[in-house]
This record gives C-alpha cells, structure tokens and sequence, in this order.
C-alpha cells in the first residue's frame, strides 16, 4: 500500500524535474547507487543482486577468516558497450548547471538512469549506500551530510581513515550512521529505514536497489516521491547488465564523470574542477613514467579467501578499475573470461604465475593482506608463485573508490608496479594504514587537495 505523499514543504525545500533518458519519460527522480562487486563482473544477469552481494559475501567470510588472511580520464574511455545502454561522453550537456562554490540555489545535475534532479538548497542530510559516494560528500566538503552506509561503517569508515588521514583537516565521522544492510545473507534493506532517516537526497542507484529482496521499480519511484530523489549509477562499477526495468534508461560512465555531476547537487563545481586537475596531473606523471611495455610486470588482482583466489581483470571497464587501468600492466589473466563465480586453486594460479599480486580491498578493510602473504609463503605450491617468491604480494585498492580514494590507489598501484619509476611501497606495508611518503617522493601534492575539499580560494 503506497504511503500517503509527505507535505513538499519540508524543512529544506526539494524539487526534482522531469526529464526524458534513454527514450522514455522519467518523471521525478528514481534515484540510484552503485553495487558491491568484484572488479570482474563481466556476464551479471539482469535484475539480479551479483552486483550488490559480491563484496558482502566475501567480506563476511574473510571477517571469519582471518589466517587466509580507468575509467580515471575525465571523458569517455571508448570501452564496449555492455549489455545495455551506451557510454556517456564527457562532453554531454546534461552534467548540471548551478556548479560553482559558493552559489545559491537551486542546485541540478543530470545522472542515468535517473535523468534531471534539481535540489532547492545543499542537502543536509544524505542516505550513502558506497564509500563511492560517501567519497564525494567529503570532497565537496559535506561528509557530515552522510548519515549511512550499506554496509559496516566501522570497516568501510576504516579505509577513508587510511587516506583522509594525510590530508590536513579532512575526516569522515562515520560513528552514529545508520548500516542499511541487514547483512544476513541476501541483500535486505528496510524500505521504512528511508523514511526514519527522512532524508534530503538519496545518493543511491534507483536500478540497483530495485535489484535487492522486496523491491522494483515501483517501490524505489515511491521513495523518491514521498522522501527525497535518487541520484546515482552502479552499474559504470563494471558495466554490468542493470535490471530488465532500467534497461533503456542506462548509460555508462567514468567514476570522474560521475563525480562532477554529484559535484553540481552540492554546489561544488570548483572543489570538482581542482580535484579533477590534481587527478589529470598525476595521471600525466604515471603515463610519463612507466616503463615499456616489455619490462612492465604481469600482475594479478586478486581477493583471496579459503585457500581459492577470486581474480579480476585489470583493464575491465568501469571505474572499478579506475586505479589499475592507467598503470598499462600485464594481465597475468589476459584471455581468461573472467566473471564473478571465476575462482583459481594454488596449483592454477602457479600456471599463471604473475610476477605482481594485488589483493583487492587491501587498505585498512577486512583482509589481513600480512597473514595472506604468509599464508601463500607456507604453502609447498603457492610459495613458488613469483610474486610470492619475491614478496610482491601487496595490498590493492577498493573497487568502490571515489575521487578521493582514487587519488591515493593510483599513487600506491603505480609504486607497487613501478618502484624504480615511481618510488617503492614499503616492503613492510600490508594495508594495515596508508604510508606516510616523504613530499619528494609523493605522486600528487597532499595540500592542494586539502585545500580544494576546505575551499580554499573559493568564495
């Protein structure tokens, strides 16, 4: 039974337009945010929940388990089209207007599969399902605004520490956030959860929560008329196949692009466009370093639980790979059809035999990369592995990154591949923090971004 609509003079003042995405009429705003899958997604069945169980389930064992231990340009990459929809170009118009600092509103942006949401004010209060978003708020200088995460806050909280740590006056408090995820198996959210946390922008993708146990379409577009938009896209993660419903009203997008149109409903268009230049720079200086092509190493992404390892493919498209993708290695699993069931034992991972293995959600999450290690190293046939052989068995970045995030797993990716071009990865690392590097030999200048998430310049 649908709720009675809430009085549209709330405490804060909210409107969403009408626009047409993908050839049919979206009235209002559906809404949206990313899964929670591993980086090689490649075969996700429409309208089912891989795309948001992926992380969950692995998470949850590794929790248990403690002894096994690029699209980053800002315009359009060209990859294959996925299953459904068609790649957004940078230049496409509809990225919002009202962006500059400091302006008042309204506020809008345009994001499929949503289409055009107009904000009368900054909001205050923002439902986060992924560190993706939550990300964001802190880079336009509302982390405050956040009031949940999907999963384990404490954890997904942890990993922003690590990074937020070196940047002078940046924190994320994540203590009294809500978890939306019952994390009892299936994905499960409480639809009366959205309405307690009443809050004033859903940063959430309308297709994936019509994906998880309970929900469609039609529940997702009443949240949206009786509590506050959505605003979001999962499926660029790894250019999935979002459910059947939101098929035609698909696009794809860089995670940057993404977070300029995010950027718009905050107001932080500037704060948008520095970061977006600190990122193009450190891009450059990766690109002007790497080595050729025949003395790059062959690596191997990984999660590796249950003594099995999950691979990923390092130049998948989406943003899941948006910190591996511009470091031009070598797949150690290049040709492999690689989905989210694809897992190796010890003795296929030797055939491989990647000269690099990067452990996927490495920095300050659920994984001891440090007991991994030592676990492969113990082993009578995983101990022969190169990678393990020479100890290059490293912590990697989380897949749901922001631009925030973003920065930093390009800076530890390109000193774990490259460390006579870039510097190298303390031997002794293994996720637990992030690294404090001497200013010489940092990849981008911690300040600067500092400065751009304080506003710093900016009226």
């Amino acid at each position: 039974m649908a709720r009675e609509r809430r009085n549209v003079t709330r405490r804060r003042a909210l409107t969403y337009g009408t626009t047409v995405v993908g050839g049919s009429l979206l009235a209002g705003c559906l809404g949206g945010e990313e899964g929670n899958g591993e980086d090689g997604e490649n075969g996700t069945e429409s309208g089912n929940e891989t795309e948001a169980t992926e992380t969950e389930t692995r998470t949850e064992t590794a929790e248990n388990d403690t002894d096994s231990g690029n699209e980053t340009e800002t315009g359009s990459d060209g990859s294959e089209n996925a299953d459904a929809g068609n790649e957004s170009e940078a230049e496409d118009e509809s990225n919002g207007g009202n962006e500059t600092d400091g302006s008042s509103g309204p506020y809008t942006s345009s994001l499929a599969p949503v289409g055009e949401v107009t904000l009368e004010a900054i909001p205050e209060d923002v439902m986060v399902y992924s560190l993706l978003y939550a990300d964001m708020a802190v880079a336009y200088g509302h982390g405050d605004a956040v009031n949940s995460l999907g999963f384990d806050a404490e954890t997904g909280g942890g990993t922003l520490d690590a990074y937020y740590d070196h940047l002078e006056g940046v924190s994320f408090d994540r203590e009294d956030l809500t978890q939306l995820n019952t994390g009892s198996g299936a994905i499960s959210v409480d639809q009366e959860l959205f309405y307690e946390l009443d809050s004033d922008l859903h940063l959430a993708d309308p297709a994936l929560i019509a994906s998880f146990e309970g929900w469609d379409r039609e529940t997702v577009e009443e949240i949206a008329e009786n509590v506050a938009p959505w605003f979001g896209n999962a499926y660029s993660r790894a250019h999935g196949e979002p459910p059947e419903s939101y098929a035609d009203d698909y696009e794809y997008y860089t995670l940057w692009e993404i977070a300029e149109r995010v950027a718009a409903l905050f107001g932080a268009g500037e704060r948008y466009g520095e970061l977006s230049a600190v990122h193009d720079d450190l891009v450059a200086t990766i690109e002007e370093g790497l080595p050729p092509e025949e003395e790059r190493p062959t690596v191997g992404a990984i999660i590796f639980m249950e003594e099995t390892f999950y691979p990923s493919a390092l130049d998948a498209p989406g943003f899941a790979t948006a910190d591996l993708r511009p470091l031009g290695a070598t797949d150690a699993f290049a040709g492999e059809e690689l989905t989210y069931e694809t897992s190796y034992d010890y003795e296929a991972m030797l055939e491989f035999d990647p000269d690099v293995l990067l452990h996927r959600y490495g920095v300050a999450s659920y994984y001891d990369v440090g007991a991994i290690a030592e676990t492969l190293a113990d082993h009578p046939v995983a101990s022969r592995i190169t990678a393990v052989e020479n100890g290059r068995v490293y912590p990697s970045g989380d897949p749901e990154q922001g631009p925030l995030m973003n920065l930093f797993q390009l800076e530890m990716a390109a000193k774990q591949l490259y460390p006579d071009q870039f510097g190298a990865w303390p031997e002794d690392n293994h996720g637990e923090a992030y690294p404090e590097f001497p200013e010489e030999e940092r990849l981008f200048d911690r300040e600067r971004v500092a400065d751009a998430i304080g506003g710093a310049g900016q009226e």
